[in-house]
C-alpha cells in the first residue's frame, strides 16, 4: 500500500481498477453520450486516497503513474470529494492525496477510481454513513464507470455505463495488462467508432448470453473466447501498434486479448497463476509494451483501509 501523507490523520481508502470484459457500444445519442452494455470486472490493481481535513481543498499525488493526473480542483477526486460535501451540507474541506498505481489513461478508470475512493473516504471522514446507494447519484453525474467502482466484483453496466447491477461469477481470473506506448483520448476512439461504422445500422447494445454463462460456471476459456469490445477497431485504428501488442500476447500463450476500455492497455486472460506470470515475463522481455502488469478479479471496489486519528 502506498504510504500515507505526512499529515495522516483523517481516512485512506483503496481502490481497484477495472477491466471491460465486455463493452458494446450503440449509436450516439442527442445528448452526445453512446449508450453500452457492458460487463465490469474490479481487479487488483489499486490506488490509494487518503483525505485529511484542511482549510482549502487541495491534491496531492505520488506513485508509480502521476504523470498527466490534474494536481488542481479539476481533478476528479477532489471534484467528488466538494460534490459530496455539497450534497451533504458539510462545511469542512480536505486534502486529498492520491497514491497511484492504475495506469493513467490507459482505460482503466483510474481517475474515476480516485473519484470512487474520494466519495468512500469523504464519507467516512465526515461521519455521513451514507450507503453506497446514495453516493452512486454524485458518482453517476461525475463519471460513467465510478458508480461500477463503489461495488467492485462483477457487474453489468448499461446506459452510459453508470446503471450498474451485479452479475454472477464463479472462480478467479488471471489478467495481464500490456501498456502500450502512448495514450488515447475516450472522446476521439468514440468518434473513430462512429466514422468507421459510417452509416451502418447499430443496434442497441446488449450482454452476451454466453459470456454471462461462462462467467457463471467460472469457465475461463470460456470467457476467453467471448471477449468483447466494439471501441477495439477504432483504439487499432488510432494506435495501429496495439494490433502488434494483440498478436504478441497471443502468440506468448494468452486464452483471450482485448482492447481495455477505449485504450491503450491491452488486457489479456491466462489460464492461471503460472500462466500469467510466464505471458507477462515474454511480454516484458519482446519490448511490444511500454510496461506489464499482472492482476486477479473480481476484487472488491472502493473500501476503507485505514482511519488514522488526529
Amino acid at each position: 500500500m502506498t504510504s500515507a501523507p505526512a499529515s495522516a490523520a483523517g481516512v485512506c481508502v483503496r481502490v481497484p481498477a477495472k477491466v471491460n470484459v465486455e463493452l458494446r457500444v450503440g449509436p450516439p445519442r442527442a445528448d452526445g453520450f453512446h449508450p453500452v452494455a457492458t460487463v465490469y470486472q474490479a481487479v487488483s490493481l489499486y490506488d490509494t486516497v487518503w483525505v485529511t481535513p484542511a482549510a482549502d481543498w487541495s491534491v496531492e499525488l505520488s506513485g508509480r503513474t502521476t504523470s498527466g493526473v490534474p494536481a488542481d480542483d479539476s481533478n476528479l477526486a477532489v471534484r467528488a470529494a466538494m460534490e459530496l460535501a455539497k450534497a451533504a451540507g458539510v462545511r469542512e474541506r480536505a486534502v486529498v492525496h492520491i497514491g497511484k498505481e492504475i495506469p493513467v489513461a490507459g482505460g482503466m478508470a483510474g481517475g474515476s477510481a480516485d473519484a470512487a475512493a474520494a466519495l468512500v473516504a469523504c464519507n467516512r471522514l465526515w461521519g455521513l454513513d451514507w450507503g453506497i446507494e446514495r453516493l452512486e447519484p454524485i458518482a453517476a453525474r461525475l463519471g460513467s464507470d465510478i458508480p461500477f467502482l463503489l461495488h467492485g466484483g462483477t457487474a453489468l453496466g448499461s446506459g452510459r455505463g453508470e446503471q450498474v447491477v451485479p452479475a454472477l461469477t464463479r472462480g478467479t481470473y488471471h489478467w495481464v495488462f500490456a501498456l502500450s506506448h502512448g495514450g488515447l483520448s475516450t472522446p476521439a476512439v468514440y468518434a473513430e467508432c462512429d466514422r468507421l461504422r459510417g452509416s451502418s445500422l447499430v443496434p442497441d447494445p446488449q450482454p452476451s448470453p454466453q459470456l454471462l454463462s461462462a462467467l457463471r460456471s467460472g469457465d475461463v476459456v470460456g470467457v476467453a473466447a467471448l471477449l468483447a469490445n466494439d471501441l477495439q477497431a477504432a483504439a487499432v485504428s488510432l494506435h495501429p501498434g496495439l494490433g502488434e501488442v494483440l498478436d504478441a500476447g497471443l502468440r506468448f500463450g494468452a486464452l483471450g486479448g482485448i482492447v481495455s476500455g477505449s485504450g491503450p492497455t491491452i488486457a489479456f486472460l491466462a489460464a492461471g497463476h503460472e500462466a500469467a506470470l510466464d505471458l507477462a515475463v515474454a511480454l516484458t522481455a519482446s519490448g511490444t509494451a511500454a510496461d506489464v502488469r499482472r492482476a486477479v478479479g473480481p476484487t472488491v471496489g472502493a473500501h476503507v483501509d485505514v482511519v488514522a486519528g488526529a
